[in-house]
This record gives C-alpha cells, structure tokens and sequence, in this order.
C-alpha cells in the first residue's frame, strides 16, 4: 500500500477534527475513489491510518480525525539499558522482560527529578533468580522493595535498578533488539504503583497525561485493556478525559 492510496489530504478536506466517523462514512469516503473496492483494503487503510496518528479510535467502529500525524513514542535506548537487556537475555533467553528508565518521564515534567532508576520487569517465577545473577555484579538492586526501601535506600542510591514482575499480555515493544515500555503501559504503570513513582504523582501525574497526549499518538483501546488487567480502569479512564479536556 503506498502513502497516497490513504488519500490523507482529501480525508482533512472531507472532515474536520473532533468529528465521530464511522466506519460506513470511511467506507463512502474510498468508494469515490473506487467503487468496487473491498472491504478489508478499507480495514487495512483504517489500521494504516490509525498507525500513524491520522485517525484515533474512540469506540468499535467510531474514530475521529486528528489535527496532524502524530509521532509514535519512541524512547532512546542508552548502552546501559541495552547491556542489561542483554544480560539478562542472554542467561534467561526464555523469559518476558521489559526494561527502560523513569528519565524518560522527564520530556512530559514541569518539575525535573534529578535522581533516576532502571525498571527491569520479568516472569514472576524468575524474579528472585535474576535478581540473584544481577546481584553478583555488586550493583544497586533491588528485588520489589517495600515503600521503606524505596525510601531509605533506593532514593539515595546512586544507579538503582528495581526489578519488579512484568504483568501478562503488558503493552511492550523493540527498539534496537531491546525488549522495553510503550507509552501506553508507562501511563498505565506510574498510576497503578504510586509508592514505586512517587516523585510522578499528584498534579505531575495528571501534567504527564496532558503531555503525552498532546505530543503522541496513544492507542487508548489497548491502554484501557491493559489498566483493566491492573484493575485501574476507572481512574485511567478519569486521566484521559482530564488531559484531553485540556488540550
């Protein structure tokens, strides 16, 4: 499928944003462009769309149109986080992980924390043998710590890494060969563990919201999926509606 089979430009001429659009007015949208096309060429296009921030999804069936593309969140993977992955992939090949660091929460902060840690999510089962391996190195980690903890020792420890189990069927996605967070399980997270992201709560939470929003696109079908298995949907669900009504 090429870029302009989309028809992007003629799809902003023929709604505006905030419009709801079904998926009958995107059916009569691409039939004036070709009559006899089918039906999963439309859902493959609607997906393509989608993809790229031009249509966000509201409900089955209902989408609506966007001010422009959107970027897809895409943190940096450093060589410290790639090292890690590779450790731990390289002794436990087997295993789900998940690895990436709370300075990515900085870009959507008013107020810059200066101390930051290293989130490794596994397997529950595997938890205390990577911990066990990774220990060896004689690093700071830290094996699901207590609020005590966290705040007696993680906080003053120079590079913590904070090992944590890594919940099923969580949002994640590659970068680099890397195994780490997508945007949407990263909202999700530091709503759902506020001792974990303590320094991301209150008025920041709800700042960090309105940020990532604006700046990205963010599947909220698969981010409510996920907060419904971590059981915060209700309060997720409040977020994004204070975030969007402040954009």
């Amino acid at each position: 499928m090429t870029y302009s089979s989309l028809h992007i430009d003629k799809l902003k001429e023929g709604f505006i944003p905030g419009q709801k659009i079904t998926v009958h007015d995107i059916v009569e949208f691409y039939k004036q462009f070709n009559e006899r096309i089918k039906r999963s060429t439309i859902d493959w296009r609607i997906y393509k769309l989608t993809q790229k921030g031009i249509l966000h999804r509201l409900s089955r069936g209902v989408y609506t149109l966007s001010e422009g593309e959107i970027k897809k969140y895409t943190p940096e993977i450093d060589k410290s986080l790639k090292k890690l992955f590779g450790k731990i992939n390289q002794q436990f090949p087997f295993v789900n992980t998940c690895v990436w660091s709370t300075k990515w929460l900085n870009e959507f902060m008013l107020h810059q924390p200066v101390r930051f840690y290293t989130i490794l999510e596994v397997d529950r089962d595997v938890m205390d043998s990577v911990f066990y391996a990774l220990n060896d190195q004689g690093k700071d980690i830290f094996l699901d710590p207590s609020t005590e903890i966290l705040d007696q020792y993680v906080a003053k420890a120079k590079e913590p890494v904070i090992i944590t189990h890594l919940t099923t069927e969580a949002p994640i996605q590659e970068i680099n060969q890397v195994s780490t967070i997508t945007l949407e399980k990263m909202l999700v997270d530091i709503c759902c563990d506020p001792d974990l992201y303590g320094t991301f709560q209150g008025e920041e939470l709800q700042r960090i919201y309105r940020t990532a929003f604006d700046k990205y696109h963010i599947n909220e079908p698969r981010m409510l999926r996920y907060a419904t298995r971590r059981t915060k949907k209700a309060e997720i669900q409040k977020l994004i509606c204070k975030s969007k009504q402040r954009q």
